[in-house]
């Protein structure tokens, strides 16, 4: 990998201010002062410093989001504030949402930059469950558990059996085998209720970790990527 290209994904600068780094002799490979912007370096066995600090190579990241009401799930976007801007830290990575969240909606949202890991867990042939904890309108009846468990027939075609269970008067707990477009306030739709707020707690066996505060992130555990 190109030296400039290297400083320049792991937050250092844009390319311009690298070249100027480079200039300045702030660049040192392996203890060795280089000017070169063309320099090839491997990131897993050669020491960059800048300046004297360690520039660390990191590859691929897998955050943990709790994402808040009012911000969508998008890299960009002209209006709204996306859950991007909520994690500056590694933005430079070119990180993006695993699937998304609706913008009303809060929770467990995974954001990464590895593109297979994305794919292993939004492909619909993967079948990965959802779990979201529901507070409707009206009470859940115990005919709509047997009819969440049948399988909704929504406008775009039938969703698969998803497991309702009500945790209180209007409290529910759903989960959900696929992803179609406001899937979870839809199927409640059919069953004549309302979605009044939705959060997501768990993706496979991945739970939303208590500790995180509405708009806080951080690192997944090597632990808790097995269990995904």
């Amino acid at each position: 990998m190109r030296l400039d290209k290297f400083l320049s994904n792991m937050g250092v600068g844009t390319r311009t201010e690298v070249k100027q780094l480079l200039k300045k002799n702030s660049v040192k490979v392996n203890d060795k002062v280089e000017k070169s912007p063309k320099y090839q370096v491997n990131p897993e066995q050669d020491e960059i410093t800048v300046d004297g600090k360690i520039i660390e190579y990191i590859n691929h990241v897998y955050i943990m989001l709790n994402k808040p009401k009012g911000y969508v799930s998008a890299t960009y976007d002209d209006i709204n504030q996306t859950v991007i801007d909520l994690i500056a830290d590694y933005r430079h990575l070119d990180i993006f949402p695993v699937g998304r969240l609706d913008k009303d909606t809060e929770g467990l949202l995974l954001i990464t930059n590895d593109g297979q890991f994305n794919h292993n867990l939004m492909s619909p042939s993967k079948h990965v469950s959802k779990t979201y904890q529901v507070i409707s309108k009206y009470p859940v009846k115990n005919e709509d558990i047997i009819t969440f468990e049948k399988g909704i027939e929504l406008s775009d075609g039938k969703v698969k059996p998803a497991q309702l269970e009500k945790l209180d008067d209007k409290l529910s707990l759903v989960t959900i085998y696929e992803g179609k477009y406001h899937q979870v306030k839809r199927m409640f739709h059919s069953i004549d209720n309302e979605v009044l707020e939705l959060k997501r707690l768990k993706i496979s066996n991945l739970t939303l970790d208590e500790n995180l505060k509405s708009g806080e992130y951080r690192l997944l555990t090597s632990e808790e990527l097995k269990l995904l």
